[in-house]
């Protein structure tokens, strides 16, 4: 997944924009930019703000990196969609397979902060429904 697609997504569930990114791991990739800069309109993910007064976004740098592992997760209604081989897997509730998601958030539980134990539609958390 590239950065760039921040300033696209929005949860699927309850809309709120942006969602918070956190990179587990990451590859480079030799290219150039060659489109107009800013190439994102609204919001930097590579820099997690607002394109809006930003003196120099640093489009050529995150234009070179791919998220290859990750978690995109939303403030409002405390929902988290992983990264893996990276594609963002962005599915309603009912369509997650929760044995997976569990195993992928005890991998890198470490990483993930408060998703671990209050992330929806699963969690490590002691009061698991």
């Amino acid at each position: 997944m590239k950065y760039r697609l921040m300033d696209l997504l929005a949860c699927p569930i309850c809309k709120h924009f942006p969602l918070r990114l956190i990179v587990i791991s990451e590859s480079r990739v030799e290219r150039k930019t060659e489109e107009p800069k800013p190439l994102c309109e609204l919001y930097c993910g590579f820099k997690a703000t607002k394109i809006e007064g930003m003196e120099a976004p640093p489009c050529d740098d995150c234009y070179k990196i791919e998220i290859d592992q990750g978690v995109l997760f939303c403030e409002s209604c405390k929902r988290w969609y992983p990264i893996i081989d990276q594609i963002p897997r962005m599915l309603p509730d009912k369509l997650r397979k929760e044995k997976e998601d569990l195993e992928f958030l005890q991998k890198n539980r470490d990483k993930l902060g408060e998703i671990v134990q209050v992330g929806l539609p699963f969690n490590l958390g002691k009061e698991r429904s």
